[in-house]
């Protein structure tokens, strides 16, 4: 046991090492493909501008998204008018939809309670 640990604290410590020395070339790499991204001057003013375009961009969707919920939910409705006729195949798909909804769901009041399953702090 005490082998595999050493093991995997020598790969841990390659892999360290590895992105430590690569960690510059694959920022400037990654700036250089997304400098079309980049707005300048870079300032605190230009970015509290790109911010407050991004709140008011985001805030003018919403009545889309809010007719595409409402046709959603039309979709849902109609399926459920017509379940005797519904395949398995979607019976499925519907619960697996469910079970992924619930397992975020759960996965989240974790993460609020962090990190914890009783609630409470040991």
């Amino acid at each position: 046991m005490a082998s595999k640990f050493q093991q995997l604290s020598s790969k841990a410590c390659q892999l360290t090492q590895l992105i430590t020395k690569n960690s510059c070339t694959l920022y400037k790499q990654t700036l250089e493909q997304n400098k079309q991204y980049i707005v300048e001057p870079s300032t605190v003013g230009k970015c509290e501008e790109l911010s407050k375009k991004l709140f008011y961009t985001r805030l003018a969707s919403i009545p889309g998204r809010y007719e595409a919920f409402w046709k959603e939910l039309d979709y849902v409705k109609n399926l459920w008018k017509m379940r005797p006729e519904l395949k398995v195949e979607d019976a499925g798909i519907a619960a697996l939809f469910g079970i992924e909804c619930f397992a975020w769901f759960c996965a989240g009041e974790i993460v609020g309670r962090g990190f914890t399953f009783t609630g409470y702090y040991v």
